[in-house]
């Protein structure tokens, strides 16, 4: 069995991880809350591990789902950082949203010590990593890209690589840049039927067989209507996303009007208790107004 490390257990990466163990990979993995990681080897079969280190001993691939870029750094360097663990040639594939600067530095560190290094952002929220139903979108080494594809697909429906190293992230970006767009409009949609009194269910029902249909109304317009928010990614999250698109677009001269403009809706959102909220929450805030 192939020997994997999986870093980073919370509503995402456990249940990647999960698929990768009831694939028949040998899974060790390792989460900052140990409980967590015992947890899950509990439920799975797996192993788990006191420290990055230990969990990417003698694993062909480590796979990490953590945080932000602070948190990536934490579990990639130091003394018991997993590129201290990692056997020559094994493949690092980092499934966090980060920021492009970061996967350069460690794309940089795990080559000068003999490993490859794939950043590989993923969309489709906790549904699509339950599923194993994600999009993966990929920048780094063509062939540990290939080597590592075939686990990447056991929880994916579509990964590619983009590019050299960082394409991941940037496509990444340009997804969040996608998704801010859709929900205020979609929000901005549904508000107004409330307004004209129409039934909004029924407004959905046609307008989403149209030009307006998408994902973000197919999948969360209910919930919307319902005025329930405590699932899917937070806006605590995106709004850190949304940080590392802006900080990237002035850095190659990118305009994104839009973004800034529904990234300070999602800080509204926040000031309204909704750092939680689902990102669909953007009509709680056209609703506060009035």
């Amino acid at each position: 069995m192939t020997k994997i490390a999986f870093l980073g257990l919370g509503v995402m990466g456990g249940p990647m991880a999960g698929h990768l163990q009831k694939a028949g990979f040998d899974v060790t993995v390792y989460n900052r809350t140990a409980s967590k990681a015992d947890a899950w080897a509990a439920e799975y079969g797996g192993s788990a591990a006191a420290t990055p280190r230990e969990a990417a001993a003698g694993a062909e691939f480590v796979m990490a789902c953590v945080g932000n870029d602070d948190d990536l750094r934490s579990v990639c360097l130091g003394a018991d950082g997993a590129f201290a663990g990692m056997g020559a040639q094994a493949v690092f594939v980092d499934h966090t949203t980060v920021s492009a600067k970061v996967t350069q530095e460690l794309h940089t560190a795990a080559g000068d010590a003999g490993n490859y290094f794939i950043d590989a952002p993923i969309s489709g929220g906790q549904a699509g990593a339950e599923n194993g139903a994600l999009s993966i979108m990929c920048g780094g080494d063509e062939a540990a890209f290939k080597r590592a594809l075939p686990v990447m697909e056991v929880y994916s429906k579509i990964c590619r690589r983009i590019g050299d190293s960082g394409a991941g992230q940037m496509t990444k970006m340009c997804n969040q840049i996608a998704i801010v767009g859709l929900v205020q409009g979609l929000s901005e949609a549904l508000h107004f039927a409330q307004k004209a009194g129409l039934d909004g269910r029924a407004v959905v029902e046609v307008i989403s067989q149209g030009a307006a249909g998408s994902w973000q109304m197919a999948n969360r317009y209910e919930t919307m209507l319902d005025d329930h928010f405590d699932h899917g990614f937070a806006v605590d999250w995106m709004r850190k996303d949304l940080g590392i698109c802006l900080d990237t677009a002035n850095e190659i001269d990118a305009s994104l009007p839009v973004t800034a403009l529904v990234d300070q809706f999602y800080h509204d959102v926040q000031k309204l208790g909704g750092g939680r909220w689902d990102t669909s929450s953007l009509i709680k805030r056209l609703q506060a107004m009035g």
